[in-house]
Parts: C-alpha cells; sequence; structure tokens
C-alpha cells in the first residue's frame, strides 16, 4: 500500500484562489463620485435667484437649518422656494411660529432681497416678519471680493 504524499505532477500545481478584495475599483468609483458631490453641492444652495448686495461682513454660525425668506427682482415673495402672495404671508409666517411654538430659541428667519429693489419693499416685508413674532432676522449678502 503506497503512502498518500503531496501530489506529483503538474495535476496538484494550481493556484490557490486569491482571498484579497481588489480596492482599486471601489476607491476609483468613490473619488469619482466625492468630485460630484463636491461640483454639486453649492448649486443646492440657492433656490430663488436674487442678486445679493455684496458687504464685507463675516457669516454667521449656524446650528438648525433657517427659513429663507426671498424677495426677487420683480418683488415677488417666496418663502424657502415656494412662492407667497403678499395677502398670504402673514398666515404662512403664522404657520412658522406655530410650527416652532415649543422650541426654546426663536425661529432663524434669513431674509434675501435683491439689490435693486425698492427699500420699501424689504421694509414691508420685515414689518410682517415683526408683526408675527419672528424677530431673529438675518439679512443675507454675497460676500465682496473687490475688498482687500
Amino acid at each position: 500500500m503506497a503512502m498518500s504524499g503531496p501530489p506529483s505532477g503538474r495535476r496538484g500545481r494550481g493556484r490557490a484562489p486569491m482571498a484579497d478584495i481588489n480596492v482599486t475599483p471601489l476607491v476609483d468609483v468613490m473619488l469619482v463620485l466625492l468630485i460630484i458631490f463636491m461640483v454639486t453641492a453649492p448649486l443646492l444652495v440657492t433656490g430663488v435667484p436674487v442678486n445679493l448686495p455684496e458687504t464685507r461682513a463675516k457669516g454667521l454660525d449656524q446650528d438648525a437649518k433657517p427659513t429663507v425668506v426671498s424677495i426677487d427682482r420683480d418683488g415677488a415673495t417666496y418663502v424657502d422656494e415656494d412662492a407667497v402672495a403678499d395677502a398670504d404671508l402673514p398666515a404662512r409666517l403664522a404657520e412658522i411660529v406655530a410650527a416652532n411654538a415649543g422650541k426654546a430659541d426663536a425661529p432663524q428667519i434669513f431674509l434675501r432681497a435683491d439689490k435693486g429693489l425698492d427699500y420699501g419693499r424689504v421694509m414691508r416685508v420685515m414689518a410682517e416678519l415683526n408683526r408675527a413674532g419672528l424677530n431673529k432676522v438675518s439679512l443675507v449678502s454675497s460676500p465682496d471680493d473687490t475688498a482687500e
């Protein structure tokens, strides 16, 4: 009776299966996705096109997502990205106040207005915000690139 030892000849010298995962394609795909998101993320911020005035003010630190009230060049008012008629603005602001009634802090409002607008139009919207009890209002501007 012969002893069975290691296989002889070419029959037993096959390659062992590879147990490692090739991560190079995974890294390539992830880098492409990262670049796509880095390019598209700044484009998703602004919903209503408004030509903002330029200032040298610093940005605010923000904890919660604010409500954005925008006034475009034609004087149309938007709450977030929804168009709101002047007559419906007090009711919409009352909904915002009611939704944040149980919270300790007043809701943050960002007011974005086109720089070509009449000052009185902006003040009418600010007066409606004040009357609704929304007194934590920040005026949004774009950075002044010509400043030192």
